[in-house]
């Protein structure tokens, strides 16, 4: 999860999360390169008053500034492009949980079983234990398997909500009437946060989200507990 004073992305916990943040570091490269050559060639033009006479009136600048800058927009957009399509590719997923958005909660129904479905709320300051989370800790976590590829079918019962989960890098909005879905798989255990990330009303800021990675068997326990 995120720590004060962080400049970067919170650690990444999936594939896909991986590739966005060597997308990431691409792109910041080649914007760095970019903005040092541009900074040079304004230095240069304000400390001399010398004058190139080549360069006044010459196609073959033209065209080298004119090429450039295309080379640079395809080198960005192709990486770009392959991400979106690994991020829309749902693949045999083995878990599916539906998520319904409210104001101010958040609903899941795991559809694979017979009645397993329950609201999450987040937990108020006054009720925290301590080296709880405040706006953060939720009454009940959603509980998946680690390693294997989990569906998201995600929707809204009144007004928009987004699911975002940063470290997994998810961010699926919940509209009212449509079902939106998103794939997940996490590389390891543990406990990841989130938290509705479309303004939905005066409660918005109170509609945490926790998932609790677990090993298969673990998670096979939870089930047999909840039914």
């Amino acid at each position: 999860m995120a720590y004060p004073y962080e400049l970067g992305f919170q650690d990444a916990t999936s594939p896909i999360m991986e590739e966005l943040l060597q997308f990431h570091d691409h792109t910041l490269m080649i914007v760095f390169l970019i903005s040092t050559l541009i900074l040079y060639l304004i230095s240069l033009m304000l400390t001399t008053k010398l004058t190139h006479t080549n360069t006044m009136n010459a196609q073959e600048v033209e065209t080298i500034w004119t090429i450039l800058p295309a080379i640079i927009l395809i080198m960005i957009a192709l990486p770009s492009l392959r991400i979106l399509y690994m991020m829309d590719e749902v693949n045999n997923p083995l878990l599916t949980v539906k998520t319904m958005g409210h104001q101010w909660y958040w609903s899941y129904e795991y559809t694979d079983y017979d009645e397993l479905n329950f609201d999450s709320y987040m937990i108020p300051t006054t009720e925290l234990k301590p080296g709880e989370l405040r706006l953060l800790e939720v009454d009940n976590r959603v509980v998946l398997p680690m390693e294997l590829p989990v569906r998201m079918l995600i929707s809204s019962e009144d007004v928009l909500h987004s699911w975002a989960v940063p470290s997994l890098g998810l961010k699926t909005d919940a509209i009212p009437g449509r079902l939106n879905q998103t794939i997940l798989t996490s590389t390891r255990p543990g406990l990841f946060y989130g938290q509705c990330s479309e303004i939905c009303g005066s409660n918005h800021s109170f509609m945490p989200i926790v998932i609790e990675m677990v090993p298969l068997k673990t998670f096979e326990n939870w089930c047999t507990s909840m039914l």
